[in-house]
């Protein structure tokens, strides 16, 4: 019986893109936020728009890196009143703080499931967060990927704290996102 190293286990579990440079597309690419408002009784969805990022894919694919910028003022949750609320200085702070950006520290892999591990900066404040990879998969000519992941995230670790109780302190954030090679 062979015995598999990691990155064959990788290979194995994901469909991992060759090593290189994959631009991420704005256009292709979502990010879905649900938690729960009026003393967690309500569901909110909302969206966000994906600015721009790039994933560098490396072998190992451990050391591979993620980088991405979201638009903060595309926030969007169907209810007027609600995205006002979320983008004023309050919360968000749309204006003063116009982008929400991650940078991956660490791809990690625990019983099988893949973690991306990065720097997550909202309104100027910076901490570690984590998302748990649920799909990876590449088109038949290497040239396209499309990735999916979840992360939990606690607001009041972002200095978020207004609306206690009307808002949750949770979001679970989905993120889908379809990433062209780059030509070298």
């Amino acid at each position: 019986m062979a015995v598999m190293n990691e990155a064959q286990v990788i290979s194995n579990q994901l469909d991992v893109p060759s090593p290189g440079r994959y631009q991420i597309s704005p256009a292709l690419s979502t990010v879905t936020i649900r938690t729960r408002h009026l003393f967690g009784l309500g569901p909110v969805r909302a969206t966000l728009a994906l600015r721009d990022g790039r994933i560098v894919v490396t072998d190992p694919p451990e050391a591979s890196t993620v980088q991405a910028r979201f638009a903060v003022p595309t926030f969007e949750s169907g209810n007027g009143a609600r995205d006002a609320a979320v983008l004023s200085p309050s919360l968000l702070d749309a204006e003063a703080h116009p982008t929400i950006s991650f940078i991956s520290t660490g791809l990690v892999s625990e019983q099988g499931t893949w973690s991306l591990r990065g720097e997550l900066e909202v309104r100027g404040v910076t901490r570690l967060v984590e998302a748990r990879i649920t799909a990876l998969t590449v088109d038949a000519a290497g040239t396209t990927l499309s990735a999916s992941a979840q992360a939990g995230i606690d607001r009041y670790d972002f200095g978020i704290t207004t609306y206690r109780g009307l808002a949750a302190r949770r979001l679970t954030v989905n993120f889908d996102v379809i990433a062209h090679r780059e030509l070298s």
